[in-house]
């Protein structure tokens, strides 16, 4: 790991903006390719990272970069993810698997995903960085000098700069350098939400992720996660939107605090499973994150490209974070081998990846808003079959994505149209229960 001394200028192949796991992907990708990389962290990040309960395209993803989820689960940075599970205050639940004929052809889909302890895994995946001879830099990046849309250096707070033909940004959700420095738009989905979360040990190990929800009728979805992250230990998450955080913590009394804890705490001891866990306590303090849901209607330019969530947000209940910052590393290092010699990037390339993150961000972000956030269409058709509506199609989207593989204009069309197919079905599906209630709250006056 190396340090760069205050103005210092340094040259390199690509300049990754980043070090999360998708600056650290997208960096392997192209140091293992022959070219010079410099990767750029900030020496304390905004936040623990998250992402623990993966999807089914995610192993392979971590495979294309020497993580095999055998390694994984060895090295007990990995438990193993067979199914989700939602269970609901009043005794109820729903079990969630990937149909059987995923794994089947032509689809081949290893039907078991995994989780994963998130500060082990970027560790182990940091010390792949440093052994692949990729300059990895503690600092911040202050500063984005342009040419019109080309990116020709970066500065960073101890004076540093960075130039290079290439840039990736990977700087995450709260910082979003070049997206900040284009002032380019983006769309927002949902409320902003706060993410409060611990980990507790327990006895055996279980191989599933668990999410817990009481659901009132009118009322946006407040959820709890429980995600075995070692063979030892879980990770327990609570959800909610910020206005009804805030809400809770203004109706504290001044003398209790109203602290953060307080509230993770009562909200747990609605569940009987985390009575147990509660009164032998947690093995750290509460990690509290706000974020909003949202993608970058551009994601590429002339000599730059944005990965991770640098460039788009989507719901943690998606299990779509990881996927989306290994896929986005892998194909953003692919363009820029590609076109290398070219010096940049040609419209169209820019174009199909800007529209693949898109499209993915707005076919996650607007199902999971429209089926199980927003209270319409759950309240219609009930908290589990709302499950199934969801994550049928999102699993099968995955593994369409996976086996197409788009990176052209044609394949990159195709994939969007079916994701938009999708869209519109959710948005016909949320018009048709807004008609129902409608006629249930107002029905017909008779003669009589």
């Amino acid at each position: 790991m190396s340090d760069v001394a205050p103005a210092t200028a340094m040259l390199c192949d690509v300049t990754v903006i980043g070090g999360g796991l998708a600056g650290k992907a997208a960096a392997l990708h192209l140091a293992r390719a022959g070219l010079k990389v410099v990767c750029i962290e900030p020496q304390h990040p905004d936040r623990p990272p998250l992402g623990e309960s993966l999807d089914w395209s995610a192993p392979a993803l971590l495979d294309a970069i020497g993580l095999s989820s055998d390694h994984l689960i060895a090295a007990r940075i990995a438990t193993w993810k067979r199914h989700v599970t939602l269970k609901m205050r009043d005794g109820c639940d729903a079990h969630y698997v990937p149909s059987t004929w995923l794994g089947g052809a032509p689809f081949y889909v290893n039907l078991a995903t995994l989780h994963v302890e998130r500060a082990q895994l970027d560790d182990e995946i940091l010390d792949r960085v440093l052994n692949e001879g990729i300059t990895f830099v503690r600092d911040r990046v202050v500063n984005v000098e342009t040419d019109g849309r080309k990116i020709c250096a970066v500065t960073t707070e101890s004076g540093a700069r960075f130039s290079s033909p290439w840039f990736i940004d990977a700087s995450g959700i709260g910082a979003s350098v070049v997206a900040r420095k284009f002032s380019l738009p983006s769309l927002q989905y949902g409320p902003t939400k706060v993410a409060m979360w611990t980990y507790f040990k327990v006895p055996l190990e279980v191989e599933g992720t668990t999410l817990y929800m009481d659901p009132k009728p009118a009322e946006y979805l407040e959820w709890i996660w429980e995600i075995p992250v070692s063979p030892d230990s879980v990770s327990v998450g609570y959800v909610a939107p910020g206005t009804a955080v805030k809400a809770m913590l203004s109706r504290a009394k001044p003398d209790h605090g109203g602290s953060v804890d307080d509230i993770f705490r009562q909200q747990l001891a609605k569940f009987p499973r985390f009575e147990p866990l509660l009164q032998q306590g947690a093995v750290g303090a509460v990690n509290v994150t706000s974020f909003r849901c949202r993608v970058y209607s551009e994601s590429a330019g002339p000599n730059w490209l944005m990965a991770g969530e640098a460039a788009s947000l989507v719901d943690p209940m998606t299990s779509n974070g990881v996927t989306a910052a290994l896929r986005h590393a892998s194909e953003a290092a692919a363009l820029i081998l590609k076109f290398r010699k070219r010096g940049e990037l040609p419209l169209r390339a820019r174009k199909a990846y800007s529209c693949r993150i898109l499209q993915t961000a707005k076919f996650f972000n607007q199902g999971i808003e429209t089926i199980l956030y927003e209270p319409l269409v759950r309240n219609r058709i009930g908290l589990a079959t709302a499950g199934t509506v969801y994550t049928s199609p999102a699993w099968s989207m995955n593994v369409v994505y996976a086996r197409l593989s788009p990176t052209g204009l044609f394949s990159t069309f195709f994939l969007g149209s079916m994701l938009g197919f999708f869209r519109v079905s959710a948005a016909v599906l949320r018009w048709y229960c807004g008609l129902r209630k409608v006629s249930v709250d107002k029905p017909e006056l008779g003669m009589g």
